[in-house]
């Protein structure tokens, strides 16, 4: 991946495949430094773990910052290329925190819109599976759903990752 992402990347996947490592030589194809905004909340020693093993494997260059909630705001401030990882995880802090998701979403396109350097947005690609046995997992995957149409609407390539593979869903031109 030499030439630089579009604007707006969305790149979807399944737990384990691949998306973030993606996502990541996606970011690093334009010059550092490269933002990484983390939406993890770490809530056990299993997450902690997991977000070690992130960190662990950006080099020099990065700059991370948690955004598990103020997503958007974190966003329009970005001086340049940026990296979410992820959608679903601040989908969730979202709907924790009783917060309307739908202005949320709304702030989210207006703030990848604006941002000066191309946006990569990762995320769990849920709906695929069977129908959860809970209203809050239904409405979970309900919410995720709609949050990824929105979002792919507005980017200019979507990428589903499957088995470390990328499979370009929407093509784009680089910016």
């Amino acid at each position: 991946m030499s030439s630089p992402p579009p604007r707006l990347t969305l790149v979807l996947g399944g737990a384990r495949s691949g998306k973030s490592a993606y996502a990541e030589a996606l970011v690093t194809s334009c010059p550092a430094p490269w933002l990484y905004l983390a939406t993890a909340e770490i809530w056990d020693d299993e997450m902690a773990e997991r977000v070690g093993q992130h960190r662990a494997r950006r080099g020099e260059g990065w700059i991370t910052r948690d955004a598990p909630l103020a997503l958007p705001e974190a966003v329009a401030a970005a001086p340049g290329p940026v990296l979410v990882d992820c959608l679903t995880l601040w989908l969730t802090n979202l709907i924790l925190a009783e917060a309307d998701i739908a202005a949320a979403t709304t702030a989210l396109e207006a703030a990848c819109a604006a941002a000066p350097g191309p946006v990569v947005l990762v995320s769990n690609e849920v709906g695929l599976g069977i129908v959860p046995d809970n209203a809050l997992a239904r409405r979970f995957r309900d919410e995720a759903g709609r949050l990824h149409q929105r979002m792919a609407a507005l980017a200019d390539r979507v990428v589903l990752t499957v088995a470390g593979l990328p499979l370009t869903v929407k093509p784009g031109a680089p910016a």
